[in-house]
C-alpha cells in the first residue's frame, strides 16, 4: 500500500534505480544468448555444408563407406551437441541436415544392395573353383595338376568378397581341397626321397669301386672297367638335391684321379665342372661322349621345370600367407630364403645346359 509521504519520492528513487540494474542484465543475458544461437547456427550451417560435400563418386567399397559412415555419425554426434538456434532458422536449418542425412544413408543403402548382388556372384565363382579343385584333387599328374591349381588359386584371390555367412564355409571348402593335393604330392615326394637315398648308396658304391679300381689290371681292362663303371652310374636316377653337388664332384673326381694313374693324357678327356664329358682314345674308346652329354641335358631339363614348378608353388603359397603374427614373419622370411635359392640354382642349372649345349 502507499508509503509515508515523506518517503515516497526516496523509495520510488530506490526502486527505479534497482529495476534499470535487473532490466540491463536481462537485456544483457538475451543479448548473450542471441549471439549463442547464431554462433550455434553457424556451427550447424558447417556441418550441414560437411554432409552436402560427400563425394559419392568416390566411395566404392566397403572400407570407403565405413570411413565415411564414421565420419557421418560423428557429425551427427557433433549436431545433438549443438544448442539452439534462432527461433526463425530452426526450421530450415534442420530439414537441410535432415535431407543431406537421408542422401547419405539412401546411397549407402543403395550402394550395399548392389554389394550384395555382386558378393552372390562372387560366392558363385567361387564354389565353381571349389569343385575345380576337388576334381583335381586327386591327380597323380603332379605337373600339370599343380599348375592348374596354382591358376586356380589365383583366379580365387582376383575375387572378390562374398556374404559373410559363407566366408568360412567357403574358404574350409576351397583350402581342404588344395591341401589335399598338396599333401599326396608332399607324400609322393617323401616315397621319391627314399628311392633318391638309395640311389646316393649306389652312387657312393661305384666312386668307392671307382677309386680303389684294381691297379694290376691292364690299360685295356683298366678302361673297360671305367667304362662299365660310368655306364651304371648314368644309369641311377637322382640323388637328394642337397649332395647331389657333391656325390657328382666326388664321381669326377674319382673319374679323373684314375685317368691320371693310367696316364691319360688331358686332351683326350675333359672332366666338366657339372658333368664328365670324355673323348675316344684308342681303338677301345672310352665314354660314348654325345649320348652322355644327351642324357645329361635331359636330365638338366627335367630338374630345371622341376625347380621352376617347386618356385611357382613357393610363390604362390607366400600369397596366401599372412603375417599378422610373430611366427607368421618367421615363416614368410623362411620361405623367401627358399624362393632365392631356387632363384640361384636355376641360374645355374641354365649354364649347365648351355655349357652342354657347347659340347654337342
Amino acid at each position: 500500500g502507499p508509503v509515508a509521504r515523506k518517503d515516497r519520492e526516496k523509495i520510488w528513487l530506490r526502486f527505479k534505480e534497482a529495476s534499470t540494474k535487473i532490466n540491463k542484465k536481462y537485456q544483457q543475458h538475451f543479448e548473450e544468448i542471441k549471439e549463442e544461437e547464431k554462433e550455434n547456427l553457424k556451427k550447424k550451417t558447417e556441418l550441414c555444408e560437411k554432409l552436402e560435400a560427400i563425394d559419392y563418386s568416390k566411395l566404392t567399397n566397403f572400407n570407403d563407406w565405413k570411413k565415411q559412415l564414421n565420419e557421418v555419425l560423428d557429425i551427427q554426434q557433433q549436431w545433438r551437441q549443438i544448442g539452439h538456434v534462432p527461433r526463425k532458422s530452426r526450421t530450415k536449418i534442420y530439414e537441410r541436415y535432415h535431407t543431406a542425412c537421408n542422401v547419405f544413408f539412401k546411397n549407402k543403402s543403395a550402394f550395399y544392395k548392389s554389394m550384395r548382388q555382386e558378393m552372390e556372384e562372387n560366392l558363385q565363382k567361387k564354389i565353381a573353383l571349389c569343385e575345380r579343385a576337388e576334381a583335381l584333387k586327386d591327380s597323380q599328374d603332379w605337373k600339370k595338376t599343380t599348375q592348374e591349381m596354382i591358376e586356380i588359386q589365383k583366379e580365387w584371390k582376383e575375387i572378390g568378397l562374398v556374404p559373410r555367412k559363407h566366408v568360412d564355409s567357403i574358404w574350409k571348402r576351397f583350402i581342404t581341397a588344395c591341401d589335399h593335393f598338396f599333401e599326396q604330392k608332399r607324400l609322393q615326394t617323401s616315397s621319391r626321397y627314399e628311392k633318391e637315398t638309395k640311389n646316393l648308396e649306389e652312387k657312393t658304391r661305384i666312386i668307392e669301386e671307382i677309386n680303389n679300381l684294381d691297379p694290376a689290371l691292364s690299360l685295356e681292362e683298366a678302361l673297360n672297367r671305367l667304362q662299365q663303371l660310368v655306364d651304371e652310374w648314368y644309369k641311377i636316377g637322382y640323388v637328394p638335391y642337397k649332395l647331389k653337388d657333391k656325390v657328382y664332384k666326388d664321381f669326377y673326381e674319382a673319374v679323373d684321379a684314375q685317368f691320371d694313374r693310367l696316364n691319360i693324357d688331358k686332351s683326350d678327356r675333359r672332366v666338366g665342372g657339372f658333368g664328365i664329358h670324355i673323348s675316344g682314345v684308342g681303338k677301345s674308346g672310352y665314354i660314348n661322349t654325345r649320348n652322355q652329354n644327351l642324357r645329361e641335358r635331359e636330365r638338366l631339363m627335367r630338374q630345371y621345370e622341376r625347380m621352376k614348378n617347386e618356385l611357382q608353388t613357393y610363390e604362390n603359397n607366400i600369397g596366401f600367407l599372412s603375417v599378422s603374427s610373430k611366427r607368421g614373419n618367421s615363416v614368410l622370411e623362411d620361405m623367401n630364403r627358399k624362393v632365392e635359392k631356387i632363384k640361384a640354382d636355376l641360374a645355374l642349372i641354365a649354364r649347365k645346359i648351355e655349357a652342354i649345349d657347347e659340347q654337342l
